[in-house]
């Protein structure tokens, strides 16, 4: 029993020092984002999608109203979204992109999940 408790301890270390894979990298970018959604920074949001810093000021403007009024639906059908949690993450090979599921938590006590494609955009994780 000593050994085998020794062993797990040395695992969980040897896991703890490894560095992280790209669905974990991945997964803590989209729950991240829509941190910043569920927060009410929607440029945070925004910044979180690949290729926003090219997008013209007025397509900007009109995806964070979407924004906006997307929270406020999400207020009125389901008392808000009050967590994110990662379900898990894979790679999609034949889109190119990490698909990660995550599962939102609403103040009504209801769930539900939604796949977030991912890509690695100038060298850090955004949402397709």
């Amino acid at each position: 029993m000593k050994h085998l408790l020794t062993s797990v301890i040395l695992l969980l270390l040897l896991c703890a020092c490894s560095s992280p894979t790209a669905e974990e990298m991945a997964s803590l970018a989209a729950k991240g984002y829509y941190e910043h959604l569920i927060s009410g920074e929607y440029e945070y949001f925004l910044a979180g999608k690949a290729g926003a810093d090219s997008f013209p000021k007025s397509y900007r403007e009109q995806l964070v109203i979407g924004y906006k009024q997307f929270m406020a639906q999400q207020e009125k059908m389901h008392h808000g979204i009050h967590e994110i949690r990662i379900v898990s993450a894979k790679a999609d090979t034949l889109l190119q992109c990490m698909n990660v599921f995550l599962v939102f938590c609403y103040g009504d006590s209801t769930n539900e999940q939604v796949a977030v494609p991912m890509v690695e955009y100038h060298g850090a994780w955004r949402m397709k």
